[in-house]
């Protein structure tokens, strides 16, 4: 899944394929057709989570407790019962615990300083969990956040979703004249089971004049500048988060039939920048 050369087995044997080739002849690899089918995009950076622990060339982790703005109820820390690297995946854990004045701790982590694009397509492959009150996201901040604050800095949700909703997810863009439960975006339904019951592949393409969103690579989602409510605030570089939140104002409270631990697995997370 996460070898790039793969590509070129591939071709070989759609080749031998076309030629009246058998499969005992040649046996068509395992390809991750995500990598293989975006002939208009070049990756960039990448981790594919195959060490022992987070590359810290590429991400810090944000430590805290103080609510993040949503009134969340986790304190986040780099603890490996939070935070770990296991079986090429990374693993955000949420756990119920009383921990420095709060009653559960999580994990979040972010590429600001270390990573920060303006346009291309950003990508991850997600397992995320489900119960009442759990707020799994996937997302971008500009990096001018210090200087002109939020919504003013942009901020791009690439996938979130609410644990009450587990077959639902959201993408959404907020900035000044569209922020908080007033931002523009949409949500995605499955059409059965649930998003806490697999990966999936959860993206955006974001370039001058528009922003989309994909899940599996299925288009659900876009926006332009003249379908805002206020100035459009993407034209400049935003780093990436991941985190697994507990609590807040929008998705409230775990309650009695919400089970801890919860996960948030990350099999990849990829970007890449438009061809030519």
């Amino acid at each position: 899944m996460k070898n790039f050369f793969s590509f070129i087995s591939l071709l070989g044997a759609l080749a031998i394929s076309a030629c009246g080739g058998s499969a005992s002849q040649a046996a068509a690899p395992v390809v991750d057709v995500a990598v293989v089918s975006k002939p208009a995009w070049e990756l960039l950076w990448q981790d594919e989570f195959d060490g022992n622990s987070l590359d810290q060339a590429k991400w810090q982790e944000e430590i805290g407790g103080d609510g993040w703005g949503n009134h969340e109820l986790q304190f986040y820390t780099k603890r490996p019962d939070n935070l770990r690297l296991a079986g090429g995946k990374l693993i955000l854990e949420a756990r119920k615990e009383n921990y420095s004045g709060r009653e559960f701790t999580s994990a979040r982590i972010k590429t600001a300083g270390l990573r920060e694009s303006t346009y291309g397509r950003f990508e991850a492959r997600i397992k995320i969990p489900a119960g009442q009150g759990i707020w799994p996201a996937f997302w971008m901040l500009g990096n001018n956040m210090n200087a002109a604050g939020w919504p003013g800095s942009g901020e791009i949700d690439i996938i979130e979703n609410i644990g009450k909703e587990p077959a639902s997810i959201h993408g959404t863009v907020h900035g000044p004249g569209y922020s908080g439960a007033n931002g523009h975006g949409k949500a995605y339904h499955l059409s059965s089971g649930r998003f806490a019951d697999d990966y999936h592949l959860f993206a955006v393409e974001w370039e001058t004049t528009e922003i989309r969103w994909y899940v599996d690579d299925q288009q659900y989602h876009s926006v332009r500048p003249d379908q805002l409510a206020g100035k459009w605030v993407f034209d400049h570089p935003f780093f990436i988060i991941l985190n697994l939140a507990v609590g807040g104002d929008w998705p409230g409270t775990p309650d009695a039939g919400t089970v801890f631990p919860q996960q948030m697995l990350v099999d990849y997370v990829r970007v890449y920048k438009r061809k030519n």
